[in-house]
């Protein structure tokens, strides 16, 4: 990847977001939790969540990623309270369609994840981006199994 590469890349409004990481921190008492992990780079996040009927009532976060993992997660968190889990699954599923397939920028609230456009040409950052709604959605399953099991 050459210099001029790493600053298309990494954008001053990329680097904002991976500074300002919403909801940092582990829930004392999560309904659901999971960890994610990139394979490729080892980049993961943890989300922690409780809900209110089917929409997150709270959302916590450990991110340990790289900068476009990080800025995914920070516009994901500004996002994520009182999202159903098919708001999430819709907005994980057009955020892969935006990276991998050249599809349109995320609808509103997840909008925001329009600032990752750039990483469009490095696959290998793709997962990375990807791991903060893998992990909710995760987290989401893990909580909704439990309520059913009840």
């Amino acid at each position: 990847m050459s210099d001029s590469d790493l600053v298309k890349l990494y954008s001053g409004r990329i680097l904002e977001l991976a500074a300002d990481i919403p909801h940092l921190g582990r829930l004392p008492a999560p309904e659901g939790s999971a960890k994610k992990r990139s394979p490729l780079c080892g980049s993961t996040v943890t989300v922690d969540l409780t809900l209110d009927g089917d929409r997150i009532a709270s959302y916590g976060q450990d991110v340990k990623a790289c900068a476009l993992g990080q800025a995914s997660a920070s516009v994901t968190a500004r996002a994520i309270l009182g999202r159903t889990r098919d708001e999430v699954a819709q907005a994980r599923t057009e955020l892969e369609a935006m990276l991998k397939r050249g599809g349109p920028v995320p609808a509103a609230p997840f909008d925001g994840l329009e600032v990752l456009l750039p990483a469009r040409d490095y696959a290998n950052r793709h997962a990375s981006i990807l791991l903060s709604l893998d992990a909710t959605l995760a987290a989401m399953d893990e909580a909704l199994k439990a309520r059913a099991a009840v």
